[in-house]
């Protein structure tokens, strides 16, 4: 059976009578630990072993599904809050990113070859390259610090549970809004704020944010569906929340940064406001119009609101 990220429980069919208290109940166990989060904020080695290896993951797998570089990004993350690495050499940044993207891609049943990597990888590093034996050693190593839990909780497992407290009828209202959501939840995967949260409040504060963009005036009690629920923390909810603001935002601003360049109207208001009035006064009312929706969205954010186990670097051979 192939792995969902948004069901990933389906293969087992004992937890199917409360799925989700299950997913509630052992999320902690797919997420690093908190000291990782500690260590990231105070290192700036960590930051940047980090920040490397992710760009590799990204650049290898830019062309499948986007959940798999979410997953191997996952894998990463739990890899590193369990393993001591101290200076290591620019080979091991490339090794992990290749054996965490090669795990994640058989996770999903994603076909990917092998001699394709390899090419990615002689593109630096001098033209070093891995042999197979050689990554099979470190997707060994990151399954064991995994305890082999490759069937990861993430946000999106929890998607499907916050939507359907929103009582949203219209089946394309749900499905942009569950679109925006997701969106937001990719953009926030680098932030290494949201380390600090579990996969249930991302989902839940992802959710939030993208309500209160697209629904503003159901927001309220979407809010209110949300943090009323059992199975999270309010105050972790609102705590998140505010980092998932910032970061929607940023897509925004960019988009507000080119319409106040450009003196072309490109906002899709311009075409449901159009009237008899000359192209200069259009102009001018869509220019207007941009500048109120610029000022409202700054105005949004709300401001009310296992057992450690290490291995070692050092078992897998340089190539």
């Amino acid at each position: 059976m192939d792995f969902d990220l948004e069901n990933p429980l389906a293969y087992f069919h004992h937890l199917h009578s409360h799925p989700p208290y299950s997913l509630f109940l052992i999320e902690s166990d797919h997420i690093p630990s908190q000291t990782y989060f500690h260590t990231l904020h105070s290192s700036h080695f960590h930051i940047t072993l980090r920040t490397q290896v992710i760009s590799f993951i990204s650049q290898l797998s830019c062309t499948f599904d986007p959940l798999l570089s979410y997953l191997a990004i996952n894998y990463l993350d739990r890899f590193l809050a369990k393993q001591r690495i101290s200076q290591p050499k620019p080979w091991v940044f490339r090794l992990l990113a290749v054996s965490c993207f090669s795990l994640a891609a058989k996770m999903m049943k994603t076909e990917f070859s092998l001699s394709d990597v390899q090419c990615f990888l002689k593109q630096g590093d001098g033209g070093v390259i891995f042999e197979t034996g050689t990554i099979q050693r470190m997707e060994t190593l990151i399954l064991g610090a995994l305890q082999w839990r490759m069937r990861s909780i993430t946000p999106f497992s929890f998607i499907p549970f916050f939507l359907a407290l929103f009582n949203l009828k219209d089946p394309p209202f749900r499905q942009v809004l569950k679109d925006r959501a997701t969106e937001i939840i990719f953009r926030s995967q680098r932030e290494i704020k949201l380390l600090e949260f579990k996969p249930s409040i991302i989902a839940a504060s992802a959710l939030l944010s993208a309500s209160h963009e697209l629904f503003p005036f159901q927001y309220p009690s979407f809010f209110n569906a949300i943090t009323d629920c059992a199975y999270v923390n309010k105050e972790s909810i609102l705590k998140c929340n505010n980092v998932i603001q910032d970061i929607a935002m940023e897509g925004y601003e960019s988009i507000f940064d080119l319409v106040s360049s450009s003196e072309t109207p490109i906002n899709v208001l311009d075409l449901t406001f159009q009237s008899s009035e000359s192209e200069k006064t259009n102009g001018t009312t869509a220019t207007a119009i941009t500048q109120r929706q610029e000022n409202d969205m700054k105005r949004r954010k709300i401001t009310s609101y296992g057992k450690n186990h290490t291995v070692q670097i050092s078992q897998i051979e340089q190539c």
